[in-house]
Parts: structure tokens; sequence; C-alpha cells
């Protein structure tokens, strides 16, 4: 046995050395698929998969390429009272937010309207169509000597899609970290009557009321042709990640963004441990070439994958809790050994902190590029091979709450220490910074977001290891201190009854009837997430098990497996299905 463990512990090191070594990559596949070229379609996201697993159709697509030929895309399904959606490039929203309604549903894709119109450098604005990608704008930026201040880490997400999801970077300084503060201008194509012509482009400046809710729109209001960004001029940053006990990171968590512009936590709740990233602006003239390349976002070899994902499937079916642990150390330790993925100089890490330009180390995705071969390497959560399957959780809560919430969830580990090992395979939980919004569907307040990964199984009746930790995890989060979910990522509860919590959800629902009248860029889903249409909960067997329901009856757990509904072991009024060993 001892022999054992010592082979699957070096196989493990050897999977995730591999994992980082790897250079090329298939690009992922196009969400969308047509059975005649541009008609009888499906779409999905880049998972292959949305919450409920549904298969998301339409009866075409087709692909603008100037915003005079999105103009007459619109105004064609307007008079036909058409439902429609808009699709990118890589479609990273989990939810079904671009999902149409009914047979006759059109897609419209921007992935050709991805142009760089303008870059003015001294008025440090940057103008670009809606299917250009955050790479692009970051890129283009540069070779002027401007930047982006704030974005997510990820590079492979559309100017378009962004916005409408309110993606965001960490930060509490400035204007904070969403990406859409820093819109001065956006053009928005949407219905209109017949004497504009069945649709009209929108300008909306930065004083027009109306920006507020195209900031953050779902997607419900039109189509974004293009917007123009309030840019910086280049800098560069200094990065060093420091690894501490958790011991008090509740209040750590609250100083922490105020000190350091970029700052984020990531925190290893099982391992007690917590890394905090100190990263700020420094002198353009600090010596310094650094680049991040973060691990997790390279590409990876289909076979290691494979490998890796059957390991957790064991570990899952078998409740093999120290596996998991052991496993979680094992690719902690590979992470901060491998500085997440910062370079020195582009290709080798010496020793902190890391400085350069601040284009070089604020978002990444190398699993983007290469070569046109799934067999070889991918992302690791392309749906095409045997690879990461998961759930995502990404809930801010007020800081005036954070403290709080993270007493809570250490409570849940005194009670289950080996309960959270599972999502430290996924890098633990990720804590940025998001300050208030302008935007009506914005962050209602100063936040910290948490951002959590893990396991998913490709059987939605299976329940997981630890499944009531984690969903206990989850609802003190949304319903005890009223965590607001993130658009582009959760599963249905999440969504469920959340407009609610926006002071400003009838001045958006306002904007929406007037732009789109007959609700042609809605859906179901949206509806039911904007509070017009009942509310996004399926209920039926094994609901909880996926996040469709909140549990109410034993029987949306997996009674027989073992699992029922119980209330949370913290939480009380928490409803979570539990692993008992025996059923009364």
């Amino acid at each position: 046995m001892p022999e054992l463990m010592t082979r699957k512990r070096l196989f493990r090191w050897e999977c995730l050395f591999l994992l980082i070594c790897v250079v090329d990559s298939t690009p992922p596949e196009y969400p969308i698929k047509c059975s005649s070229k541009r008609s009888n379609c499906t779409i999905t996201n880049s998972y292959g998969a949305f919450p409920d697993r549904s298969v998301c159709r339409a009866a075409e697509v087709v692909y603008p390429t100037t915003e005079e030929e999105l103009v007459a895309v619109v105004a064609q399904a307007t008079t036909e009272k058409r439902k429609m959606k808009v699709a990118t490039r890589y479609s990273h929203s989990i939810p079904k937010l671009v999902c149409p309604d009914g047979q006759d549903g059109l897609l419209i894709s921007t992935k050709y309207l991805n142009r760089t119109v303008k870059i003015d450098a001294s008025t440090m604005t940057m103008s670009v169509e809606s299917g250009a990608t955050l790479r692009q704008v970051i890129d283009e930026a540069a070779k002027t000597g401007l930047a982006l201040p704030y974005a997510p880490y990820w590079w492979g997400l559309t100017v378009g899609g962004l916005l409408a999801t309110g993606a965001h970077g960490s930060s509490l300084w400035g204007k904070g970290s969403s990406v859409h503060e820093y819109v001065l201008e956006l053009r928005i194509v949407t219905p209109a009557g017949p004497k504009e012509g069945y649709a009209k482009v929108r300008t909306l400046g930065n004083s027009h009321p109306d920006l507020r809710a195209a900031k953050v729109s779902l997607g419900v209001l039109g189509v974004i042709s293009q917007v123009t960004l309030r840019l910086q001029p280049i800098f560069k940053r200094s990065i060093s990640y420091l690894v501490a006990s958790d011991t008090d990171l509740e209040d750590q968590a609250i100083s922490f963004g105020n000190q350091h512009e970029f700052a984020d936590i990531t925190w290893y709740p099982s391992q007690r441990k917590a890394v905090y990233r100190i990263d700020d602006r420094v002198s353009s003239n600090a010596s310094g070439n650094g680049l991040y390349n973060f691990i997790g976002f390279r590409s990876t070899s289909s076979l290691v994958l494979a490998m890796i994902r059957s390991l957790e499937e064991t570990e899952e079916s078998t409740s093999n809790a120290d596996g998991k642990c052991r496993n979680s150390r094992l690719t902690t330790s590979t992470l901060t050994t491998g500085a997440f993925g910062l370079t020195n100089d582009g290709t080798t890490f010496k020793d902190y902190p890391v400085v350069g330009y601040h284009n070089r180390l604020q978002a990444s995705g190398a699993c983007l590029d290469g070569l046109e071969d799934a067999r070889i390497t991918v992302c690791p959560w392309d749906p095409r091979v045997k690879g990461q399957f998961f759930h995502q959780t990404t809930i801010s809560i007020g800081l005036s709450n954070v403290k709080n919430f993270i007493q809570d969830v250490q409570k849940l580990i005194e009670l289950e220490p080996k309960a959270m090992c599972g999502l430290e395979l996924y890098n633990g939980i990720l804590m940025r910074y998001v300050k208030a919004s302008s935007a009506y569907l914005g962050k209602q307040e100063d936040a910290m977001d948490f951002d959590i990964t893990y396991y998913r199984s490709t059987d939605p009746m299976t329940p997981r290891l630890y499944e009531d930790i984690i969903e206990e995890v989850e609802q003190l989060a949304l319903f005890k201190y009223g965590g607001l979910p993130h658009w582009g990522k959760n599963r249905n509860l999440a969504f469920d009854g959340v407009i609610r919590k926006y002071e400003n959800a009838r001045a958006f629902l306002r904007v929406k009837e007037l732009y789109d009248p007959l609700g042609l860029f809605s859906s179901e889903w949206t509806d039911q997430v904007l509070g017009l249409k009942g509310g996004v909960s399926i209920v039926k067997e094994g609901c909880a098990l996926e996040g469709l329901c909140i549990c109410s009856q034993d029987i949306h757990c997996a009674p027989k497996k073992g699992y029922f509904c119980r209330p949370g072991k913290v939480y009380n009024d928490a409803r979570v299905c539990t692993r008992v060993s025996s059923h009364k």
C-alpha cells in the first residue's frame, strides 16, 4: 500500500509537470454548430454544458461584419418578430444568456465584428467593435503606449460579453476593477418601429442616463456594436505572492485591498493557508520585463487531462478525502513554487518581486493559441476531451459582511477539515476586490468576490464528496450575507429572486421596455432572472445536486445513494444534501 500511494503521488507530480511545460495548444471549438451551413443550429458554452444541461437551439446564425449589416439583421428579425440572442467567439458564460426562445430563434454572432476602430493617444481613448477580445484591447493599446487599467485575468473574453456580464479584475482604487466603469461611449443596435426602419443605432455617451443600463445589460437590450474605453498611459507593476496562515484572514481581507492597488487573495481553507498578491504600480524606470502566464490557463496534454480527471473520479467514487487532500497540497505546492505562472523575464522565475509592464501582467490565456488538433493539447476545460468538468460559484459579498462570512466558512472547516480539499485542486477560493458600480445591474457596494471552482460529475444524479459543505458555503454567501452572483457564472439557484437585490432594478427594466418593447432579445431564462416570469429553479428529482434548486425534500438529493436533505451545520437556514450513514 505505501508503494502504491507513492506511485500515485509521483503520478500527480508528473501530470502537473506536464501541464506546466506544454506550450502549443488547440484553440477552443466554435460554440455554434449548424446542420446545414447557417441553419438548424445549436449553441453551447466553452465548457460544453449549461447549468441544467439543456441543449440550446436556434433556427439560424448570422455573421455581420459591419454595423450596417448588423442594423439590417436586427431590422429584418424585428419585422418578423423573431427572437434574437448575441453569441460571442468563445462563449465563456456559464448561464444560459445566449439561448434564444422558440424554434425560430436567431443567433447574431460578433465573431467578425472584431476590429479596432480608433485609438487616440492624445485623449487616451480606444474604440473597438464588440467582438474584439480583451487580449486584442490590451495588445493594441500597448502599441500606442496606453493601457486598460483593470481587467479580468482571462483574456479570452469579448468586449461585448464582458460588459454584458459585469466582468472585472481586482481593485478598490480609482473607479474600481469593473471594465464597464471605463466605458465613455457605447453604440447599441436595438429594435425600432417602422418609421425608423425597424432597427436603430443608439449612441450612449458618458452623460446619457441609459448608459447605466447598457453597461451591464445581460444582452437583453440589443446588440452592442462599438465601445469607446478610457485608457491610461502604460505603466509598470511589481508583484509578489506571500504565503501565510489564514488565522487572521477575516481581518486582513478587509484592509488588504486598500493597501495594494491590484491586491487579491487566494484562500486554501482546508490547508488553513492564504496567498496574498502584493501588487502595485511602480516607476516606469524600475528594472524588469516580467510576464504573467497563469499555469491554469496554459495548454495541457489531453492525455494528462484524462489521467487527472480519472484519478479525481476515482477519489469521488470511493469517497477518498485523504487522496484529494494529498493531491490538493501537491497542486498548491506546484502553483506556489511556479509563482502561479509569473516569470521575471518572460521565461524564468527567479525571485520576487516580478516587475514588468502592465500589459504583460494583467491577463493571460495561452491555451487559446496553437495547433488545430484536440488530440494533442487543449484548454483544460475543453469538452472535446476528457478533462476538467466543474461547477463555478462566484459571489460578491459586501465588505461589511466579509469578516463574518470568512469566520462561518472557517467554522465549517473546523467541523469537516477535509471538506474543501476538492476545491483546492482547482486553486482554492480566489478573492478579488470589486468597487460599487454606477451600472444598474453592477455591484451595489464595495465588495469582495469569492470565486470557487469544484468537481462536477458527468452524471447529474451523482452526488459529490462533501456536497453539503460547498452547498452551505453557497447559501451562506447568497442568503445569510446577501451576496450577488457574478452574471457570467454560477448555478441556477444563485439567480432565483436575485433582481430584488438591485435597488435600480426598476430603472433597468424601464430601459429594457423602451429599447426592446417586444422582448425580442429576451428569453424565458432572462425573464425569470429579471423577475418577469416565475423563477429559475427547476424542481425535480436530484435537482439540488446540480444547483437547479435548494432541496426541500430528500428526493431533491440522492437518497438511494445516502444523501438526504438536511439543515446546514453552521447556517441552520441552509438546506443541503448531506451524506448520512443511516436514514430514520
